[in-house]
């Protein structure tokens, strides 16, 4: 009985880290607008955790704080931020426009209230990385230490080189050389993969063209590069932590960036997309398979995938949002609110959409192994 009852406990456990994970990033990013509202001094209507049907609401001082069923968003509700108030509203009720209304504040107050949400993402992730850093056993560097055994790079590169750059892609973390030796293809006349570094050799930068890597078989029977070679590990103090911390921050950043432009360019298809359900189940899986640092890595990975995303100029996200106030700054004036209203409508039902077939597959993955 007892050890049913572990089991249970076990197998539970995971799921409900990965959604408090979840909710979390979540209640961060709704925070950070939270906090910038009401230090613009905007009037915050409702702060909310979640979609669908509420399920607890708390009337504060003057704004509702709610909780709905399904954690798989939030929302941070201005007064006047849908439509705002025209001019023609104003004059004729003066009375009754809400001076604290978020149209009725400066352009560039609203532009750091929609900001402060993805901005509190990116902040926890690098937060994230550090712990990550701190826990881990080791923090790989990107220079050269040994080559292993059959390497052909050897015949290129040399121990103590410095990797600057991959590909013409500039190298922040060992995760970036990484990534650009399992993302290309070119290959030369003996069949081996290919790529132009650059390092640092001596003090000096050197390019080095058609550096060769062979291929080797994964375990699922695709083939992919060997890295050959190991890097020396850097120094755990202070001063190194902060400062790779914030090369793998950035590095992860633009790797998600170069994600969605592979997406757009048809590298990656819909299949490969991963809603709530599959990121819950990533999480899942590092709680129970991986260690604490690499817990920690997958964590910071989402969080700052959420702070990129919403940032980009897509309507219904903070970086449309933020476009629209660009525009406004440049014209001195608000799009019409029936305008901007329609585009962030259209995007959201798209990306609710997007939602739904993305949870479909997660759902499906889940019980054919996929996940």
């Amino acid at each position: 009985m007892l050890n049913t009852i572990l089991n249970i406990f076990n197998t539970i456990l995971p799921i409900i880290i990965a959604v408090l994970v979840f909710c979390f990033i979540i209640l961060l990013h709704e925070f950070g607008h939270f906090i910038a509202a009401k230090l613009c001094g905007i009037y915050v209507k409702e702060f909310a955790l979640g979609m669908g049907p509420v399920i607890l609401r708390k009337k504060g001082k003057e704004t509702e704080y709610v909780i709905r069923a399904f954690p798989i968003g939030g929302s941070c509700s201005f007064e006047g931020e849908d439509g705002g108030y025209s001019d023609d509203d104003i004059e004729k009720n003066a009375e009754e426009v809400n001076p604290r209304a978020f149209n009725r504040k400066p352009v560039w107050q609203r532009m750091i209230v929609i900001l402060a949400g993805p901005l509190m993402n990116l902040i926890l992730g690098f937060i994230v990385v550090i712990v990550s850093m701190c826990t881990s056993e080791a923090i790989a560097s990107t220079t050269i230490a040994v080559f292993q055994e059959q390497s052909v790079s050897n015949q290129y590169l040399m121990e103590n080189d410095e990797i600057l750059s991959v590909e013409g892609m500039t190298v922040f973390s060992l995760s970036d050389v990484s990534y650009k030796l399992q993302s290309s293809d070119r290959k030369n006349d003996k069949g081996n993969l290919v790529y132009d570094f650059v390092v640092r050799r001596n003090g000096e930068k050197i390019t080095i063209k058609d550096v060769e890597f062979m291929t080797m078989e994964r375990e699922d029977g695709s083939t992919g590069v060997y890295f050959d070679f190991k890097v020396y590990r850097v120094e755990k103090n202070i001063g190194n932590i902060i400062k790779e911390s914030w090369r793998e921050s950035c590095s992860t950043a633009r790797l998600i960036i170069m994600t969605l432009i592979d997406m757009l360019r048809g590298k990656y298809g819909i299949n490969d997309l991963s809603g709530p359900i599959g990121v819950g189940s990533v999480i899942s899986d590092a709680v129970k398979n991986y260690t604490f640092s690499d817990f920690m890595s997958i964590v910071s990975l989402i969080t700052i995938n959420v702070g990129v995303f919403n940032l980009l100029p897509i309507p219904a996200l903070d970086g449309a949002r933020f476009v629209f106030l660009i525009v406004e700054l440049i014209r001195r004036k608000p799009t019409k609110p029936q305008v901007e209203g329609m585009v962030h409508f259209v995007g959201f039902a798209a990306l609710m959409l997007l939602m739904l077939v993305v949870t479909f597959n997660d759902i499906v993955k889940m019980f054919t192994g996929g996940l």
